[in-house]
């Protein structure tokens, strides 16, 4: 049984500061989970290129459903954007990368928050 679509939802898309959600495997891209969020393989590809080039995703940014997402933080686990009141969150762990994001009517914050922890228990948890 795939444990992943409750994680989603219990640790993320019901504290209602998480507008979408994905968990994909770091090293081939595959999807474990998903909620409002469609996940095609170029654009995973270029959410595990931007954590190998953080310097890279600092300056540059990230394109994400046809909007440029400015980089507000870049480091090997976790690279925050934003872009007119709305985020992306990809947080990194060591068998998974996962990806929310936020809408205007949300707290960043809270959705930060969120993922982080979500990241912490599977990197407690050996992945």
């Amino acid at each position: 049984m795939n444990p992943f679509p409750k994680l989603l939802e219990g640790s993320l898309i019901d504290t209602k500061h998480v507008e979408s959600a994905a968990i994909f495997v770091a090293r081939t891209g595959d999807v474990r989970a998903a909620s409002n969020f469609t996940v095609c393989p170029e654009q995973t590809r270029t959410f595990l290129d931007a954590f190998k080039q953080v310097n890279v995703t600092r300056q540059r940014g990230l394109d994400f459903r046809s909007k440029h997402y400015t980089c507000v933080r870049a480091d090997k686990h976790s690279i925050y954007t934003k872009c007119e009141g709305h985020g992306l969150i990809l947080v990194r762990t060591a068998l998974y990368v996962i990806v929310a994001t936020y809408s205007q009517s949300m707290y960043p914050s809270i959705c930060v928050e969120a993922v982080e922890k979500l990241a912490e228990y599977l990197r407690e948890k050996g992945n």
